[in-house]
Parts: C-alpha cells; sequence; structure tokens
C-alpha cells in the first residue's frame, strides 16, 4: 500500500519550485492576509519557542534552526529553538503537548515520537494527533539501505541472499527501538522474510563506529547520517527507500526501481502546537510556511540538507499522521519492540 501523503493540488511541473507555486495557487496563500486580531497581535509578544524533542546538535537541529530563522523572518517574530531531549522525545513532545496553547509554543517533531511510539509505548503521555493541533509538513529524508563495504554485498538481491543464507548472522545498527533507522530494517525484515539481528546505540556516531569497525554489518540511516562515509568508500550504500532519488546520493537506485515500492521508509519533520491554539494562528503559520517552501534560497538550503520538500494543509498532516500510525504500528509489533 501506498502510503504518502496525498498532494493538495496535481503538479505542474516536476520542480519544486512550480509545485509549491501551484500550492500557493490552490490555497490561496498570502503571507500576512489574514485579519483576526489574534494573528494581527501573534507573534510579537514574546518569542515563540520551538520545542525539539532530542538534544542539542543533533539531525534534526539544522532543519529546526532554519525553519525558525526563516518564521521568525516572515513574520516579524523571535522564533527560538528550545531543546528538550529525553524518552525517545517524549519529554519534549509532553513539555510542548501540556503548554499554553496561545501560539508562542510550538513542537517541531518526526515519526520516531510523534508515530511509532504510539504502540511502542503501553502508556504514553501524549496522542499525536489529540493532544495537538497538527499545522503543516516541512520535509522529508528518505533511509538508505547500507552495508559494510568489506562484504560482498553490492546489490539489495545481494543483502537479501546473503540474509537468507546466513540467518541471524548480520548485526543492523540504530539509534534506538522504535528510531527510523530501526523500523526502516524491519519494514525490509518484514518484507523480504529475512532474520537479522537488531543493536540498539544512543547516536549515530556509535553505530557508524561500529559498523566501520566490522562489529555491525548493516545500516538503514537516513542518507545525510551517512553521505560522506559512502562517498570515502567506507560503506556501501545499496538502496533509497524512496519512490525518487536523492541529490545526496544521486547514483543509488531507489527500492521503487528495484522492485519494492513497499520498502518506503522517510524520517518527515512537521510543526504543531498545543491542542486548543486559536484556527487563526495555525493558519497563518501554515500558510507562511507554504510560501516559504516556493522560496528558492529556502529550496536550495534545504536540498543541500538531503530533504525532500513537503507542505500542504493541516488536515493533510493529520491525515498523512493516521496512515503512518497504522502503517507503523503493523512494523512495530512485527518486531516485538516494546517500551513500558
Amino acid at each position: 500500500m501506498d502510503h504518502r501523503m496525498t498532494r493538495p493540488c496535481e503538479r505542474s511541473s516536476k520542480t519544486s519550485r512550480s509545485y509549491f507555486a501551484a500550492i500557493s495557487v490552490c490555497l490561496g496563500l498570502s503571507v500576512g492576509a489574514l485579519s483576526p486580531s489574534t494573528a494581527q497581535t501573534w507573534p510579537t509578544a514574546r518569542p515563540v519557542k520551538v520545542i525539539v524533542p532530542s538534544a542539542p546538535g543533533g539531525s534534526s537541529d539544522p532543519l529546526a534552526r532554519l525553519m525558525a530563522e526563516e518564521l521568525g523572518g516572515a513574520l516579524g517574530g523571535n522564533f527560538v529553538v528550545e531543546n528538550r531531549p529525553g524518552a525517545n522525545g517524549n519529554v519534549g513532545a509532553s513539555y510542548a503537548a501540556k503548554a499554553e496553547p496561545d501560539g508562542y509554543t510550538l513542537l517541531f517533531s518526526w515519526p520516531g515520537t510523534l508515530i511509532s511510539a504510539v504502540t511502542m509505548y503501553k502508556a504514553k503521555p501524549f496522542h499525536p494527533i489529540n493532544d495537538f493541533e497538527p499545522i503543516v509538513l516541512i520535509g522529508s529524508i528518505p533511509n538508505v539501505i547500507t552495508v559494510d563495504a568489506k562484504l560482498p554485498i553490492h546489490s539489495l538481491s545481494d543483502l537479501t541472499a546473503y540474509a537468507k543464507k546466513n540467518p541471524g548472522k548480520l548485526n543492523f545498527g540504530s539509534t534506538g527501538s522504535g528510531s527510523s533507522w530501526h523500523l526502516a530494517a524491519e519494514l525490509y525484515k518484514k518484507v523480504t522474510g529475512v532474520q537479522m539481528v537488531h543493536v540498539p546505540y544512543t547516536s549515530p556516531a556509535a553505530v557508524n563506529k561500529d559498523l566501520i569497525g566490522g562489529d555491525l554489518q548493516a545500516v538503514f540511516p537516513g542518507t545525510m547520517a551517512i553521505a560522506s562515509l559512502v562517498k570515502d568508500g567506507r560503506l556501501r550504500a545499496l538502496a533509497i527507500m524512496s519512490d525518487t532519488r536523492t541529490s545526496v546520493l544521486p547514483d543509488v537506485p531507489t527500492t521503487k526501481e528495484l522492485g519494492f515500492p513497499e520498502l518506503e521508509s522517510t524520517t518527515w519533520f512537521a510543526l504543531l502546537a498545543p491542542k486548543g491554539t486559536p484556527p487563526e494562528i495555525i493558519k497563518k503559520v501554515n500558510q507562511t510556511v507554504n510560501v516559504l517552501l516556493t522560496k528558492p534560497a529556502l529550496q536550495e538550503k534545504m536540498a543541500n540538507l538531503g530533504y525532500t520538500l513537503m507542505g500542504g494543509t493541516p488536515q493533510q498532516l493529520t491525515d498523512y499522521m493516521k496512515t503512518e500510525i497504522v502503517k507503523w504500528g503493523e512494523v512495530v509489533e512485527f518486531s516485538g519492540a516494546k517500551i513500558d
């Protein structure tokens, strides 16, 4: 089943620029076009906290800080990233969910915190849809199937054959149970029927160190996390888990090209607000982000970071999250991962 987000308008061309221009026309986007009093005064009263539920310096930080800067410039306010790590993102997301719904606290988050954790946790301190106002999808980065370059594995079919011939002898690393790295591998196992051993770590650097050192044989990270190691020949990228190639590793085929369209795994990033935040503010942020995504300068910055631009309406984000909860819930159940 294809779980990608339904786009708000048909693409008018293959370029991001023309696509987001089409979104602007379709949605009638115009930053500053709203007149309700709440939207007029916000966000000038005080800084807007953009909660990032991970430690500073993580892979999500560059995009979060870029969007905070762009939103501040577009809306004339001060948007400040505040890192609140802990418990697979639950600490920061719970803080945001309980914040005053006045528009001065936003959450910048991703599937590991918002989606897979719904199934993994027996008791989760918040629900990603019931306790938040979804605002907008910003961008996504695909996972990539990667192996130690010293192995006699040069393609996705090689990996599958090798894993079936050596059940349970391949170790794959991740940044933790329920992380995108972990569940991308579990999806691969589920689709192909292979057996591999999951070894969780707490940081990408630790995973890459043991992968290069030979303690791990495979990893399924976001492209930017291992692009440099692939380019210098220490790791071998076999497939991009997407339907389109990435500019970061343009020579690596996609899983769709290789006949596995169901092997799609991307880490997407979105903005949300506490439930009850005024709809004028939700609309204003949504419109602003969609307009920003049409700007060539921002498109170039995001492309350099390896992101595919997304955008769309709050309802589309809501629908997409519901679909993702079902899709990755099935993968979590397959993996047996649980956190009480």
